[in-house]
C-alpha cells in the first residue's frame, strides 16, 4: 500500500469520532473522562457527512458526501454517495473499500505505521484514557456549549502519517473534524443530521 493509500486508510480511521456524541464536556475537573465515557456508551450511530479534501496537486478541495455508520465495538463504514458511490468498511482489523464492482481488502496489521492510529481509535471508543495518551497528547478546550479536542501523536510512526487531529462540537453534537497531515494536505469533515438506523 503507497503512503498515500495509508494516510487515506489512516484518516478513514478518524471518522470514528463523528459517530458518537457527548454530554458536558468541559467546566468539570474530569472533563476528557466524561468524553471518554460518552464514547464507549454509544453503541450504533448513523449521520449524514460532507468533506472537503485539500491536496497540493489539487487546484481546489475534493469535496464528497455521504453517511458514516458505527456498529460497536470496532465497525465504521463511510459510504461515499457523491461524487462516485464508495464504500469503506473497517471491522476486526480488516479495511475493505468498494468501488462499483472492484473491491480490495487491506490487513492493517500488516501496516505497522497505522497501528497506533487504530490503538486510539481503539482506546476512545472503549473510554481508555491511558491508552489514548501512550499515542496521544490531548487536549480538550472549551465549555459544554462550545467544545475542541485536539489530538498531537506522540508515536514517531503516526506523526509520519498525522500532525494534528482537531474535532470540535456544541453541546452534545460533534460538528467537525479537521485531519491535518504530515505533509500538508488537510481535510474537513463536516457532521450532518443524524439518520434512521
Amino acid at each position: 500500500m503507497s503512503t498515500r493509500r495509508a494516510r487515506g486508510a489512516a484518516g478513514a480511521l478518524w471518522l470514528a469520532f463523528a459517530f458518537c456524541a457527548c454530554t458536558a464536556l468541559a467546566g468539570t475537573p474530569d472533563a476528557l473522562d466524561e468524553l471518554l465515557h460518552s464514547l464507549a456508551a454509544r453503541h450504533h450511530a448513523h449521520v449524514a457527512f460532507t468533506e472537503l479534501q485539500y491536496r497540493a496537486l489539487l487546484s481546489r478541495p475534493r469535496e464528497s458526501s455521504g453517511e458514516l455508520l458505527f456498529d460497536a465495538p470496532d465497525r465504521l463504514e463511510k459510504r461515499i454517495l457523491e461524487p462516485k458511490p464508495e464504500t469503506l468498511v473497517l471491522a476486526h482489523g480488516v479495511l475493505t473499500a468498494t468501488r462499483g464492482r472492484h473491491t480490495r481488502t487491506i490487513e492493517l496489521a500488516a501496516w505497522p505505521q497505522l497501528a497506533p492510529l487504530l490503538e486510539s481509535l481503539r482506546a476512545t471508543l472503549a473510554g481508555d484514557r491511558a491508552a489514548l495518551e501512550r499515542v496521544f497528547n490531548v487536549r480538550l478546550d472549551g465549555d459544554a456549549q462550545r467544545w475542541t479536542l485536539h489530538l498531537t501523536p506522540r508515536d514517531k510512526g503516526a506523526a509520519r502519517l498525522v500532525r494534528e487531529v482537531t474535532i470540535t462540537g456544541e453541546h452534545a453534537n460533534f460538528k467537525t473534524i479537521e485531519i491535518l497531515e504530515a505533509d500538508g494536505d488537510h481535510s474537513h469533515l463536516t457532521i450532518g443530521r443524524e439518520l434512521p438506523p
